[in-house]
This record gives C-alpha cells, sequence and structure tokens, in this order.
C-alpha cells in the first residue's frame, strides 16, 4: 500500500504552526485540508483528550458562527496523534490566508468562560470529558508563541 500524503511528512523536523495539508476536488470545488499543529511531535507531551475535546467544541462552534468562514467550514477535529488540529475549509487557500482568522478563533477559545457549548448529555456522546482551564492555557499559548508572529517555517511543511 501506498504511503498516505499525512505520513510523508517529516515529524522529527515539524514545529508548531499552520499548514495546508492536502487539496482535493470534489466536483468543480476545491476543498482545503489544514494542519493545525499545535504542539511540537514526538518532543513535547501531547493534548490530553478532556482538552482537546473542549477546543473541538469551542473552535467548531466559532467558526460555524463565523459571518465569512461559517458557510466554508466542513470539518473541525482532533488529530489522532493529539498534537493538533484538522481544519476543512471549501475553497483553495494558503497557509497564510486563513491565520488572522485563527487568531480571532483561538483568541475567543483561550478567553472563553461559562458553558462549553454542547457540553451536555443531550448534546455530546462524552460531555463529561472536558477541562475548559486547559484549554484556555493551550489555545493562548498557540496563539502568542505560533500564531502572533508566525514564520514560514510554520506556514510551509519542512523539506
Amino acid at each position: 500500500m501506498e504511503k498516505i500524503a499525512s505520513f510523508t511528512i517529516d515529524h522529527i523536523k515539524l514545529v508548531p504552526g499552520v499548514y495546508v495539508s492536502r487539496k482535493d476536488y470534489v466536483g468543480a470545488e476545491i476543498i482545503t485540508t489544514f494542519d493545525l499543529r499545535m504542539t511540537s511531535p514526538n518532543d513535547e507531551p501531547v493534548m490530553n483528550t478532556a482538552e482537546m475535546h473542549t477546543i473541538e467544541h469551542l473552535a467548531a462552534t466559532f467558526l460555524r458562527n463565523h459571518k465569512e468562514f461559517g458557510p466554508k467550514t466542513i470539518y473541525f477535529g482532533p488529530m489522532g496523534c493529539r498534537t493538533g488540529f484538522y481544519l476543512l475549509l471549501a475553497g483553495d487557500y494558503e497557509s497564510k490566508d486563513i491565520v488572522d482568522i485563527l487568531k480571532e478563533m483561538y483568541q475567543f477559545i483561550a478567553d472563553f468562560r461559562g458553558e462549553v457549548p454542547g457540553a451536555s448529555a443531550k448534546d455530546c456522546g462524552n460531555y463529561l470529558d472536558m477541562n475548559l482551564p486547559m484549554a484556555n492555557y493551550l489555545a493562548k499559548k498557540y496563539l502568542n508563541e505560533v500564531l502572533v508572529n508566525i514564520t514560514d517555517k510554520q506556514l510551509y511543511y519542512p523539506e
């Protein structure tokens, strides 16, 4: 079997950033998949499921309610390795194109207080697995250490 594209990225050289993982055609439309890498793979501890689950709920809520990106959001969800998230948008984008919306989104998550949207037995299959304080912390860390002064090294996969 052929290796899938995401397994061909050198995870030893990969740093936290915003990367175009792939672009797929669905009919005449392009879907851009982004790799939102929040931790350094195989170097830093991975995120726990509770904070990832919380970030997922908050990010999905933010994106789906965004005036411009709401209709373009196909999916936001965790990577199995727990080092980041995938964001799928309808349209042909480059990493630099979404930095501003990611800054807004991660600021929203960093500042969020109160009831996490969808965190109830009626709305979610694992609603007790949430950690809002840690989600706030990780969002602020990613915002300040990656998004605020993002470099080309954090926008393009390593060669």
